[in-house]
């Protein structure tokens, strides 16, 4: 139900009211190349994880994004599948002690999250600039209480 909720999400052409559509899968790609969704040229981080407030080459606002916890949760997800799986299949074939598997998966785990955390937030930006989320749209969201 989840995936399919997020696959309808990224390829939906749907225009919010009179909100021009931006491209969702190139915003993705140059949000994890770490780029600027709108012109894939400036850096979107001024340091790790860092968002400038604005782009330096475009000049489009970056300041909107609520990233949150959410590309913390998609690295745990993605970080532990891979060193989890890995950990099996070594322990199953191959029974080394338990301070090899940390001395082989510890440095693998930790290369895996510092590469992928700010690439993930880069592209979850990217997205929500895509379909207008968090004021990336020119109006800033408001409760609807």
């Amino acid at each position: 139900m989840e995936a399919n909720f997020l696959l309808e999400c990224l390829m939906s052409t749907k225009h919010f009211g009179d909100r021009p559509p931006r491209p969702r899968w190139q915003a993705l790609k140059r949000g994890f190349g770490k780029t600027c969704p709108n012109c894939g040229n400036g850096r979107m981080f001024g340091a790790f994880l860092k968002v400038n407030d604005r782009c330096p080459s475009c000049g489009e606002e970056l300041h909107h994004h609520q990233a949150d916890d959410a590309p913390a949760y998609f690295t745990i997800l993605i970080t532990g599948h891979v060193v989890v799986a890995g950990v099996l299949i070594s322990e199953q074939n191959f029974s080394p002690p338990i301070w090899v598997q940390g001395v082989i998966w510890l440095p693998i785990l930790l290369a895996m999250t510092m590469y992928l955390l700010p690439r993930i937030k880069g592209a979850l930006i990217g997205f929500q600039w895509a379909v207008h989320m968090h004021g990336f749209g020119g109006a800033d969201d408001k409760p609807g209480f």
